[in-house]
């Protein structure tokens, strides 16, 4: 039986960086990957999970010993996919682009702009947050310039000293031109 993924003779495909140009224009998408640091940190959160979902059912099948067993395992339980949940949100995270417009999902809100509001998108050198803490450093942004806002009062969709781009300055110009030239093409049709 060949197993094609294990021979030395065949070539790795390379994944590509970019949409592909059959995928339905429609659909919200993401113009990167998400970085190692973010899918680091939700793995260790899904293993978190896994651990405290195994001691929710040890507490659960320990109940008859217990006087309180079924709310503390129900506790333990919930807690479980609350880590879970926060590790989802934490990969969704980032910008998203689509034919109705440009949105940014953060860990706790998403904002929509429409095409029609936006005047533009480029990137900016600026002093930026580091993994969004309060601590700035000098880096690049991608800003977004919109119609009813002025350009210093919108946050940056991204920047290089995010879970994304952290120590990847080539995948942030990658990111920040596919992202330019989407916002030029649906300004534009």
């Amino acid at each position: 039986m060949p197993l094609p993924f294990l021979t030395a003779d065949r070539s790795f495909e390379t994944a590509s960086e970019s949409a592909l140009p059959y995928d339905d224009r429609e659909r919200w998408r993401r113009p990167y990957r998400p970085g190692p640091w973010r899918v680091g940190a939700a793995a260790l959160g899904l293993l978190l999970a896994s651990f405290v979902l195994f001691a929710a059912v040890l507490i659960a099948l320990t109940h008859s010993f217990s006087s309180d067993g079924s709310s503390s395992s129900a506790a333990v339980l919930i807690t479980g996919l609350a880590v879970i949940a926060g590790s989802l949100r934490l990969l969704r995270m980032g910008v998203w682009v689509s034919g109705h417009g440009l949105r940014q999902v953060g860990f706790l809100t998403t904002r929509t702009v429409p095409w029609a509001r936006v005047v533009s998108v480029r990137t900016v050198q600026q002093p930026v947050r580091w993994l969004g803490l309060p601590r700035t450093v000098q880096g690049q942004a991608l800003a977004l310039v919109r119609k009813d806002r002025r350009s210093d009062d919108t946050a940056p969709l991204t920047t290089t000293h995010t879970l994304d781009f952290l120590g990847r300055p080539t995948a942030f110009d990658r990111a920040a031109d596919t992202v330019e030239a989407w916002a030029a093409e649906y300004r534009r049709g």
